[in-house]
């Protein structure tokens, strides 16, 4: 099994942007602690991060026939991009929302996820080991 994880705008900040809300785990943590997980679980993962919507859309369209399935945090672009959320219609595969803070207990403009619709789940509030019950929710699938 192969899972695709990608991650949007300002996600590569992690551990400088806004520490109180996002914590000080860095990018590379993130993706060290998802390797060794999937390690467990006996999967592939391969990794995306974007600043801008056309490399995650690309990045979502190149999933198809290469993954299983799709980890996304959309960041910002889960209350903007309707693209994103053609993508991930389109390649129609297993896909779970990820937020590492609740955006529902934020500013109201991000109570609005365009993507959640394609998504089987939306893991969020739980830091950065929300992406690890992700991917066991897709490796259960």
């Amino acid at each position: 099994m192969k899972i695709m994880v990608i991650n949007g705008p300002n996600l590569n900040m992690l551990g400088i942007r806004e520490p109180a809300i996002y914590g000080r785990e860095t990018y590379g943590d993130l993706v060290k602690m998802i390797e060794a997980e999937a390690a467990t679980l006996k999967i592939d993962v391969g990794f995306l991060q974007a600043n801008s919507e056309g490399a995650l859309i690309d990045a979502i369209q190149a999933a198809l026939g290469t993954a299983d399935g799709i980890i996304i945090n959309p960041a910002a672009y889960t209350h903007t991009s309707i693209a994103l959320l053609d993508a991930v219609k389109a390649v129609n595969l297993p896909t779970v929302e990820v937020h590492i803070s609740d955006p529902d207990s934020r500013e109201d403009f991000r109570r609005i996820s365009y993507i959640r619709s394609a998504c089987l789940a939306t893991i969020k509030g739980k830091g950065l080991h929300g992406y690890l019950e992700a991917l066991r929710l897709l490796a259960e699938r």
